[in-house]
Order: structure tokens, then sequence, then C-alpha cells
């Protein structure tokens, strides 16, 4: 693959595309200036403005006597906005939760201090989030995947840091990653190939993924050709912007460490988790760790473990470390799988892999008469926040076969079939699927870019059943399906059984990631949902630092929650369109679109944050 360049972008910032047609030409501006590579589209955008071109794609709101009384209650309609001043250039990578001067005050013992640690309301920030200097739209996936404009990330110490393990080098403006990684410096293509000659990787059977401590999730990363979908997490620790990288690459990941806090995701999530020399004490702690793998691991799945222990006779001297120290790690690993009825598939090279039994009445019997302490918990989804324990989730029943993906994605998913989610039917899924497609194909007159492959990260606020993301499911994008944890469903469960990812949620708080990780955000009754829960504008300015400029906003409510919306987001740098239902404008649920203007960090802002 030829290295791509970059053209100077300061043509890019001269240059303000004003919306004078409606938001549609907004889109197809962008969408032709992204096409036509970086800042080469300016003189288009300013051929249109002057033009005026006409777009009848987003008609105007229609207030019609159905609904023109409860504009007029609203309060303030027409006054101005407040206006939200920048950050200081200082915060452009700023993490709320994982704030590194904030992590410091916190025990070293067990990673506490790399697990979530909010700001308290009066050290929350209200200003904007600024973009470095020269920042530029990612590479469009999959040339993505192997490269990284340097002035989006500018950190260069992984580059010597890893230099021999092949994860990333540094290439005049933009950071190349061949695919290597600690355990595959050979490339990640064939360290799979070597995990699919045990696993089902190429039939359907594994969709979802848990890579813990991924580094810069190239396991990932390659993944996604095989179409396989892993959720990776690491650390915001010295292994500076590594999650960062992940997500400029286009590969699904958080800020996320295993230490004394459940991992914020539903029992039997997973089909397959992995570990490459992630580092985790996996036989300390009673074993606490591969009983939370256990947990987030449906019956059935695999683990894959590489690097030390695994293998240690023939490597202890590669690692420089005491084969007696060596040989104790890997006997509690033994043990602990043992214990939760694991069956260890292969050993070989340093890659061990175990699968997790679909017995669970005979798994159950053997735990008993061993005397395990299994958790009292009688909710395994009950994750958001809550201490792991020492104990050992009762394996649930097996309903009903979970069809290869992309089956899955349709197919009524087990939870469901079995009754397990209160108030839904396999009916009520079915039309909720229906629903959510013709809500998408709306999206997509409003938006033409939706399917170019434009919008790579995608994260739904608000996922429900996931119909969102498997209505717009392609190839070239992924959807981070987040429920939040006020929801009156906890369908997380179901998401990850369609062959989706996901993630447990509140959004009165931060989320884990990194600012300008999501180049889409769909927001589907999120604020009538949080409506005197917290404050409208902190969920706002959350999504304004983790949307890329230039990103998108589809929120989807009640029209007087749209129309307070769209006042905040009037003084946050964004452009705005408020569009009427798809069934017409009798309809009170409404569509703002929205779009994050481009705009970097000013070394003189005046904020005083």
């Amino acid at each position: 693959m030829a290295k791509p360049s970059l053209a100077d972008s300061r043509t890019r910032r001269s240059v303000q595309i004003f919306i004078v047609a409606g938001l549609c030409c907004f889109f197809y501006v962008l969408g032709s200036w992204q096409q036509s590579g970086f800042g080469k589209g300016d003189g288009l955008a300013l051929e249109v403005t002057k033009k005026g071109v006409e777009c009848d794609i987003v008609p105007n709101l229609s207030f019609d006597s159905h609904h023109g009384g409860e504009v007029s209650k609203i309060d303030g309609v027409d006054s101005k906005p407040k206006v939200f001043k920048p950050c200081k250039a200082r915060y452009t990578d700023y993490t709320p939760c994982h704030d590194q001067k904030r992590a410091m005050s916190f025990s070293r013992d067990n990673m506490i201090y790399r697990e979530r640690h909010c700001p308290r309301e009066e050290e929350k920030l209200h200003c904007l989030i600024p973009a470095p200097k020269g920042y530029v739209t990612p590479f469009p996936w999959p040339k993505s995947r192997d490269y990284v404009p340097y002035a989006n990330a500018p950190y260069k110490s992984l580059t010597v840091e890893k230099a021999i393990q092949n994860w990333i080098q540094y290439e005049g403006n933009v950071f190349r990653f061949p695919g290597g990684g600690t355990q595959f410096p050979q490339g990640a293509d064939k360290y799979i190939d070597q995990i699919a000659s045990v696993i089902p990787i190429e039939n359907g059977t594994v969709r979802t993924a848990l890579d813990t401590g991924c580094g810069v999730a190239s396991w990932g990363a390659y993944l996604w050709s095989r179409n396989v979908i892993a959720m990776s997490f690491a650390p915001r620790d010295s292994h500076e912007a590594q999650v960062q990288f992940a997500l400029e690459r286009g590969v699904p990941a958080i800020i996320g460490v295993l230490g004394t806090i459940k991992l914020p995701y539903p029992s039997a999530a997973f089909d397959m988790a992995h570990c490459s020399r992630c580092l985790i004490p996996w036989g300390s702690n009673g074993g606490i760790y591969m009983m939370e793998v256990d947990r987030v691991l449906r019956p059935g799945g695999y683990w894959v473990l590489s690097g030390p222990p695994i293998h240690w006779k023939v490597h202890y001297k590669a690692w420089q470390r005491p084969k007696e120290d060596l040989e104790e790690e890997q006997r509690k690993i033994e043990e602990v799988a043992k214990l939760l009825c694991w069956e260890k598939k292969t050993e070989e090279h340093e890659i061990a892999v175990w699968q997790k039994t679909i017995d669970s009445e005979t798994c159950r019997s053997r735990q008993e008469d061993s005397g395990v302490k299994f958790c009292e918990s009688t909710d395994a989804n009950d994750a958001w926040n809550k201490k792991m324990e020492a104990c050992v989730t009762r394996n649930p029943k097996v309903h009903g076969d979970l069809k290869p993906f992309p089956q899955r994605l349709y197919a009524v998913p087990p939870k469901i079939a079995s009754g397990s989610v209160p108030g839904i039917s396999a009916e009520t899924y079915q039309d909720d699927s229906k629903k959510w497609k013709k809500h998408v194909t709306a999206y997509k007159k409003i938006n033409k870019l939706l399917d170019s492959g434009r919008y790579r990260n995608i994260m739904d606020m608000n996922a429900g059943l996931g119909s969102f993301a498997a209505a717009i499911q392609s190839p070239k994008l992924w959807v981070m399906n987040v429920v939040p944890t006020i929801a009156d469903k906890h369908t997380l469960g179901v998401i990850y059984q369609r062959g989706l990812i996901g993630i447990y949620h509140d959004w009165c708080e931060a989320f884990s990631t990194y600012p300008r990780t999501y180049d889409l955000i769909h927001s589907n009754g999120l604020f009538s949902l949080y409506k005197d829960k917290c404050n409208i504008e902190d969920i706002l300015l959350e999504m304004d630092r983790i949307l890329r400029p230039e990103g998108a906003v589809i929120f989807r409510d009640e029209v007087d929650i749209l129309i307070k919306v769209k006042k905040i987001v009037g003084g946050m740098r964004w452009d705005t369109k408020l569009v009427d239902h798809e069934d017409g404008p009798l309809v009170p649920e409404k569509i703002l679109v929205a779009v994050k203007q481009y705009w970097v960090a000013d070394t003189n802002a005046t904020s005083t944050q």
C-alpha cells in the first residue's frame, strides 16, 4: 500500500462553509471535500455557497396548529444562546473521568488509580474541548487501519518504546501501523491464523470479541476483515494515547482496566476473549480477573492467552524471569480455569486456548462439590460501577441456538425467544427492527453520506434493542451501542446476541474515551430519558467533546426537547436543522440534525478553564 500524504490544512482552515440552502447542501459539500482529499474541497464549498445551490432533501419544519402552541410556550426560544468558549489548548486530549492528575491521588493497589474517577460538579469544565492545530479528518477505512495523521495524536513515545515490536512507526506527517504487537511482531494476520486453526473464526460462530489490554488494537483491527468485531480496552497510562490511536484507526476501543470494578458489559456477551501479554495477573487475588472474564464470556466461548507464562519451559530465558515464578503463575491459571469448567483446547508456541463449557448443569454440580463460592447477586448483568468479587457467576441456561453472523443480526435472539427480557416479545423485537429500518431510510435521505464511508466510528447513545445499528450495518462502519444505566429495560445482552457490541453508561458522567473519537452520534429519546436527571448542558458538552470536527449528530426526540437542545448547541459552534418526522408534520417526535464546525486550538484563547 502506497504511503498517503496530507495536503496543507491551512487552506481548509481559511474557508468558512456557510449553510445557505439547508443542511443537506452542507453534507453535500462535506462529502465532496472528503472524497477529493484533505483541504481540496474548499473551492467547491465556496462555489456552492456563492451559487446558492438549492436542496429540498431536508424540508423546513412545519409549525402547524398541532404543535404551534407547544413551541410558543418554550421560554427564551428567540433569545440569543449562551456562547460556550473554547477551553485552553492544554485540554485538547482531556478525558474527564480518566484525568492523569486526579488519578495520582488514588491507590495504586489493584489498578484503582487507573479506574474511572469523575470530576465533582464544581470541577467540571464548561467550555469546548479544542482540536489540536493541524487536525484533519482521519483517512477512510481501510486505509485508516494502517495510517493515522500525526497532527491528530501527536505522540511519538510508542514509536520508541515499542520499536522492535512493530506496533507503530512515524513516517513524515503520518503514523504507520504495520500490524505488529508484543506477541506478534510478524503481524496480526499470521497470529490470527494460528488462533483460527483452533477457534472457528471464519464461519460466523465467533462474532464478538473482547481484547483486554489491547495496546493500539491491531488484533481487533485485523479481525475486522474476518467479520469479527472486537471491543478493545486499555488504561490511560504510560503507553501514551494507545486507545486514542485505536479509535483514530477506526477500531472500537474504550479507556478501561481490569481493577476492582466489574467490566461495563452484560453476562455471556462475548464469543471470544483475548489477552496478548496484557500484564493482567490472571491467577492472583483468588482468580478474580478470570472469574470476571468468565462472567462476560458466553457458554461455548473461547479465552485466548498468549505470552508469559504460556510455554514457559521454552521461553523463560528470553523473558528473563525465574522459571519457578512462571511455573507457579501458570499453575494458578490452570487451577482457576478448571474451577470455571474451561476446557483447554491447545497450548502451542506461546498461545493457549480454553473453551467455556456449554453444559452448565454438569459444571454447576462439579463446582458445588468442590465448594466453589458462587456470586450472591441474582442479576449477573448488574455491572455498572459494581465491585468485582472472587466468586463464580452461575452460568445461564442456554435457550435456543445463537445463529452464526450475519444471520443473527435479525434472527430473534435467544434472550427474547425465552422471555428473559420482560415486556419484549419476538413480535415486539421484529416490529422494532422494521421501525428502525424505516428511520434509517429517512436518515439516508437527510444525510447522503451515511453509506459513503465518511462515518466510520458511530455511537448510539440510547441503543434500545440495537435496531438502529442493525439497520445501518455495513463493513464501512461500526456502532458503539450504549445502554443508559437508567433505561427501564436492560437490553445490552440482546444487542450482543445480535452480533453487535455495546456498553453500559450513565450519561450524567463523561464517557471513557478521548476527545474527537466519533464521526457520527445518534441520540434517540436520550434527553427525554435524562430530563430532570442531570444538566442537559453537561450531556451536550460531552457529545461535543467526543465528536470529531465536521462530525454529525442525529437527535430524535419530542419537539419541545429538541428546541431546547437546538438553542444550547447554537452556542457550541454547531450548525443545525430541525426536520419533521418521516410520517409527517403532525407527529410530535422530530429530528434535529447537526454538524460540528471545524475549528482548532487557539493558544491565545480567553477561556479561564
